[in-house]
């Protein structure tokens, strides 16, 4: 399904192949020789989504472009089942395995690649030719590679990352206190534009 959604609408290149239960919705660029499988969502939410030569999208994977980063692939970039990718740059050749998890404002550079469930985490810059194990997650600039059990480390670099600042615009909340109703409101006003989406 192709969506117009604040103005934009989808194109694809007529060498690419989109699966008819795909979903591509605003400001999505898809490249030469692409293929994106059933069930993806490629959606533009304020900011665009650009995929490359011969990128492939796996089955139900979500690349969302964001108002303060847009998604870039770059040229033959494989894209595993169920991933997750928002607001970030990956270079050429990557390997993103299936269920990897991709963060805002990260970078993933050429010849890379982050296997089954391994997560880069948000503002992270993983340099070329990286590998980020099974599970594990990549933290920071320069990227440190963490296992998933070593929740302090992985904290104390991220904490300084500032999700909820960097994402939402939001002040981490004082202990004891919640940041969901402001994200809720926020987020949910963002999404509220797609009232008047159409589909082509």
């Amino acid at each position: 399904m192709l969506i117009e959604h604040d103005g934009h609408a989808p194109t694809v290149h007529p060498t690419a192949y989109v699966a008819p239960t795909a979903t591509l919705s605003g400001d999505v660029r898809v490249g030469a020789g692409c293929r994106i499988l059933f069930g993806a969502v490629l959606t533009a939410e304020g900011g665009p989504v650009e995929l490359g030569e011969g990128c492939i999208v796996m089955e139900n994977a979500v690349l969302r472009g964001t108002r303060r980063d847009p998604l870039t692939l770059g040229r033959h970039v494989l894209i595993g089942p169920t991933s997750s990718l928002a607001g970030c740059t990956v270079e050429d050749e990557v390997f993103l395995a299936t269920g990897s998890r991709v963060f805002n404002g990260a970078r993933i550079g050429t010849r890379s690649e982050v296997r089954v469930n391994g997560i880069v985490h948000l503002r992270t810059v993983l340099p070329a030719d990286a590998t980020v194990p099974i599970g594990w997650v990549a933290v920071g600039d320069p990227a440190r590679i963490l296992p998933p059990n070593d929740h302090g480390e992985i904290w104390e670099t991220q904490k300084d990352l500032d999700f909820p600042g960097y994402v939402f615009g939001l002040d981490r909340p004082a202990e004891g206190e919640s940041l969901m109703p402001a994200v809720s409101e926020r987020y949910g006003r963002a999404l509220g534009h797609h009232r008047n989406d159409r589909p082509l």
